[in-house]
């Protein structure tokens, strides 16, 4: 496994990759922190693709990312973190209609279980995913980062202050 830290207006990212493609991304804050592992490889040339679309991402310029991805999970995460791949930027949705865009309308809890396992958030948008009333609900990299990447892609930075 390879790795390095990007910067980011979100604070220090921890990127990873496999010779397949990114399988995480990691946040400086929330309920999964993750750190280096022994025997893991600092590659920071490894991750040109990623630190460059990151930046055009943060600086506005960037709605999709067009990178080789290889999250690991179960059948049921994968089918999740492939309908968020389709939401568009700067939009939203709610669990229940994620679990529906996946043929399983009864499954919004499960949708918003794996939703929070998303390994590699910002890249797969799993910010997008509100509650059915509009509220902010749980987000692996914490509630403060979900309100700022909202409020980035809307172009309206007090839109989701808390």
């Amino acid at each position: 496994m390879r790795y390095a830290h990007l910067d980011s207006p979100l604070g220090a990212l921890l990127v990873l990759r496999d010779n397949v493609g990114l399988t995480g991304l990691y946040l400086p804050t929330g309920r999964h922190p993750v750190t280096v592992a022994p025997g893991w490889l600092r590659d920071d040339a490894a991750f040109d693709d990623v630190r460059t679309q990151l930046a055009e991402y943060f600086a506005g310029r960037r709605r999709a990312f067009d990178l080789a991805l290889h999250p690991s999970g179960t059948a049921f995460q994968q089918r999740v973190w492939a309908a968020l791949l389709d939401i568009p930027y700067g939009e939203t949705t709610s669990y229940g209609k994620t679990a529906a865009a996946i043929g399983v309308p009864s499954a919004a809890r499960a949708v918003g279980l794996a939703n929070g396992r998303n390994p590699i958030p910002v890249i797969v948008p799993c910010h997008r995913v509100i509650g059915a009333n509009g509220s902010l609900t749980g987000y692996g990299g914490g509630l403060d980062a979900k309100r700022w990447l909202l409020a980035h892609e809307s172009g309206q930075p007090g839109l989701f202050a808390s």
